[in-house]
């Protein structure tokens, strides 16, 4: 029987993701919600993906074909060939549950005019026992702008959104490397409903290859002008936050991300963000006591922490 309910487009962007696709197309097909089709961009690898890819036999499957450009430009190829009216996005190394469209699209119809539904997620691979589940807040409060604008706390795959509204926002930014999802969420959900489901449904797998994630002084200064990039399109929105609140809310979600490198003893990354809060006069005395001592060089900095941690 013909399933009645609005056609589901995932779009996947792949690079040399030859070890870990098959796992991520195997979570697409599993959906209990089977009225799906998946889309991947092959951006340009170089291993054995293009030939995996080919050797599928499922017919909700399309592949395009790109020259590595990035991921921005292969998820934003892949909505522009959506026949769906609603889009997901998986990259080739993460999953979902079972159940995780069938969830997420639940959600969207409690509410017909929400533009987006997220879920939980959970990073799966982490050592030392990391990798709590993890649930974001509920955004639809009266501070909702605040909310978003300071962190959309759940990541590219746990999320169910409407393909119009993607497309009235302007696709993913190009202009960014990582950040961009954050954005794109960010420009929908601060002018329409969005609604979040409490259950843990996408997991984030972590490995040996390149993964945007982990250069971390990247993602705080991406995120950072994601924030710029939104306000200046925006103005409306930075009147309503207010300067000292914008300052508190970008400066001080970059700092906290450099603190975090600080306290994990990544250095370089915590320099680098460092020195960025620093130009824009931000801080207490006592984040700066951690913090000028990224304006010297490197191994003199190394020096003295080792010497005021013995």
């Amino acid at each position: 029987m013909m399933d009645a309910r609005p056609l589901i487009s995932v779009v996947m962007p792949c690079f040399n993701a030859e070890k870990h696709l098959g796992a991520s197309l195997a979570s697409v097909f599993r959906q209990s919600y089977a009225n799906l089709e998946l889309i991947v961009v092959n951006d340009g690898s170089t291993d054995g993906s293009w030939s995996l890819l080919q050797s599928v036999g499922d017919p909700r499957l399309r592949v395009l074909d790109q020259a590595n450009a990035g991921v921005c430009r292969a998820r934003n190829q892949g909505i522009k060939a959506a026949k769906g009216e609603l889009i997901a996005f998986l990259d080739a190394d993460d999953t979902w549950h079972a159940e995780c469209l069938e969830k997420l699209y639940q959600a969207l119809c409690a509410v017909p005019s929400a533009a987006l539904a997220y879920c939980g997620w959970q990073n799966v691979g982490l050592p030392g026992g990391q990798g709590e589940p993890y649930v974001p807040p509920d955004y639809e409060t009266a501070d909702k702008l605040a909310l978003l604008f300071e962190n959309c706390c759940w990541p590219i795959h746990a999320c169910l959104s409407k393909k119009a509204l993607i497309f009235e926002a302007g696709l993913f930014d190009e202009s960014l490397v990582t950040s961009e999802d954050f954005l794109l969420w960010l420009k929908i959900g601060t002018r329409y409903p969005i609604q979040r489901v409490p259950e843990v449904l996408a997991f984030y797998h972590f490995h040996d290859g390149l993964q945007a994630t982990r250069n971390k002084e990247r993602a705080a200064l991406n995120h950072w002008n994601a924030q710029r990039v939104f306000l200046d399109r925006h103005p409306l929105a930075a009147d309503k936050l207010g300067a000292r609140r914008i300052r508190r809310l970008m400066h001080g979600e970059l700092l906290r991300r450099g603190f975090e490198c600080y306290w994990k003893r990544d250095i370089r990354s915590a320099r680098i963000i460092f020195r960025k809060v620093m130009r824009h006069g931000y801080g207490s005395i006592r984040d700066w006591k951690y913090m000028l001592p990224s304006l010297l060089p490197l191994p003199l900095h190394q020096t003295l922490l080792q010497k005021f941690s013995q």
